[in-house]
């Protein structure tokens, strides 16, 4: 793991942190990006192994300004995670065309031309891409499908992207549940109390009631890239504390 050169997306805050510092701690050195600058320093400033780029993967543009910056510091790429995620909370009679843009131009789009700018480097590495999803990627809920449908995409995508780059690089997914992240408020646009309520509700659904923290899922996704599970490719692994169940 020492020295393995990581992109991480979304690695301001919640689970993205977590994986960074993780990381970081591991001897790995960690490039992160998001869109608020204060954020992502405030991260790389907790270890000297992670440095940022302020980047929207909202925009096509921003792959190749990330790809540049991690090979300008470090001169090659082993780890990618797309980790970045948009959320969207609406039922189909009030969504709005711009509302499904958004959503797929951040988590289809922005993962999709990332992965696409990275594999030349992944190719020569022998590399690892780990997509995270979302439990609810197998689940029925109502005024998510939209959020719902992008992250099923994002386990399709996950075990065609293994076919097609096999044998030269890995790619997994992991799908969190519940977890303590800041996304119900932040990503999916809650109020406070519809958050709490929503909480309630998820911890009431987990078998192992309680609802994750991003240290759970962050471990996994470090796990993924050990030369360990070097023959596990093209695997959606829930880490949800039986929520999906």
């Amino acid at each position: 793991m020492k020295e393995l050169v990581v992109i991480i997306t979304g690695g301001s805050n919640g689970i993205g942190r977590e994986i960074a510092l993780e990381f970081a701690k591991s001897g790995s050195l960690v490039l992160i990006t998001g869109r608020r600058e204060d954020k992502l320093k405030e991260v790389a400033d907790m270890h000297a192994n992670i440095d940022y780029l302020q980047a929207d993967s909202a925009n096509p543009d921003a792959a190749a300004k990330i790809t540049d910056r991690a090979i300008s510091l470090w001169g090659r790429i082993d780890v990618l995670i797309n980790n970045v995620g948009a959320g969207l909370t609406s039922t189909i009679d009030n969504i709005t065309a711009k509302q499904v843009s958004d959503l797929f131009a951040v988590n289809i789009v922005g993962t999709s031309i990332l992965t696409k700018q990275c594999i030349p480097y992944l190719r020569e590495r022998k590399g690892t891409i780990i997509n995270i999803s979302s439990a609810v990627a197998d689940m029925i809920m109502p005024g998510i499908s939209h959020y719902g449908a992008s992250k099923a995409a994002i386990n399709y995508l996950t075990k065609a992207w293994a076919m097609e780059l096999a044998p030269d690089i890995r790619v997994n997914a992991i799908a969190p549940g519940s977890t303590e992240s800041g996304a119900l408020t932040g990503m999916m646009g809650l109020t406070d109390e519809e958050a709490r309520i929503a909480v309630e509700k998820e911890t009431e659904m987990t078998p192992l009631k309680r609802r994750g923290v991003p240290s759970d899922i962050s471990s996994w996704v470090v796990w993924l890239t050990n030369p360990a599970t070097a023959w596990t490719t093209g695997q959606i692994i829930n880490v949800d504390g039986g929520f999906s169940l």
